[in-house]
């Protein structure tokens, strides 16, 4: 199943399912769950057999938002391609980089990613993410496909400026619009393999970064295992894997987001995610 947020005339944020083939979206409302996140805490991983009871919406007809809008929180993991860690000019790490993007910072497809006043290095990075099911303390690497709802396309866009000036990371990385995610969450039993994905990022159709989740330094089960080492994972919280190299801190000359551009970020199993960018 896709599981996304979406909205018609009346304004309204519902939990559906994007049947693809038919481009029709099923409000997932009749099952009881009054948004994604209760749809996650439920484990409903496919439309329930009862077609007559839930209505569809045809793609055209309804606004996607953020599959998630509303996270309870957002791991991201910095450096754990080998080659991006590499271009960063940074040490391959021997324990996760774990930093947060706060939740004011997601939106949706096709929604617009504002660059800030305060930062004249914005960056683009592209992004295989996981969404926890079945929350757990203490989760061994083993048993983490009992852990994992499904997987979602994030852009981690980052003031770099704002990156470097402290040891701290979070808040570079969560200005308003600057967690792009979506188009859907894809429920785990429709990827057979997450770790064989290609994962790319274009800007206006060029081409940035190309890449697979192969090249991950911590898989699913590491992240897993270590972060809730730390602190219980909760039903809902996404944990977005790190960026392959080609962001435009690794080129030479350095290679920004500009107002007027469009990026799509692709992950292979899970479409494609386009926002346009514009000026503060």
């Amino acid at each position: 199943m896709k599981l996304v947020t979406f909205s018609t005339k009346d304004g309204v944020l519902r939990p559906g399912a994007l049947e693809s083939e038919s481009n029709l979206v099923v409000d997932l409302s009749a099952t009881g769950c009054k948004d994604a996140l209760a749809v996650i805490a439920a484990g409903i991983s496919e439309v329930p057999k009862n077609p007559g009871a839930y209505a569809g919406h045809r793609l055209s007809d309804v606004k996607l938002h953020a599959p998630l809008p509303n996270p309870p929180r957002v791991f991201a993991i910095g450096l754990n391609y080998r080659d991006h860690a590499k271009e960063s000019g940074m040490e391959l790490p021997t324990s996760p980089v774990v930093f947060f993007k706060l939740t004011t910072s997601v939106i949706g497809p096709g929604d617009a990613i504002v660059l800030p006043k305060n930062s004249t290095m914005p960056d683009y990075e592209a992004e295989f993410a996981f969404v926890i099911g079945k929350g757990g303390y203490r989760i061994a690497a083993d048993d983490w496909r009992k852990h994992v709802y499904g997987y979602t396309i994030v852009n981690d866009v980052s003031a770099r400026d704002v990156q470097f000036a402290t040891t701290q990371w979070s808040m570079s990385k969560s200005f308003p619009t600057f967690c792009p995610m979506g188009p859907a969450i894809v429920t785990a039993n429709e990827i057979a393999d997450p770790h064989a994905l290609q994962i790319g990022l274009t800007i206006d159709g060029e081409t940035l970064q190309n890449s697979s989740t192969r090249e991950l330094v911590f898989g699913i089960p590491a992240l897993i295992e270590h972060l809730s080492s730390i602190t219980p994972l909760l039903p809902g919280d996404v944990i977005s894997t790190g960026t392959p190299p080609g962001v435009g801190l690794g080129r030479n000359p350095k290679r920004w987001l500009k107002p007027g551009e469009t990026v799509t970020v692709s992950v292979e199993g899970l479409g494609s995610l386009t926002n346009p960018v514009v000026a503060e």
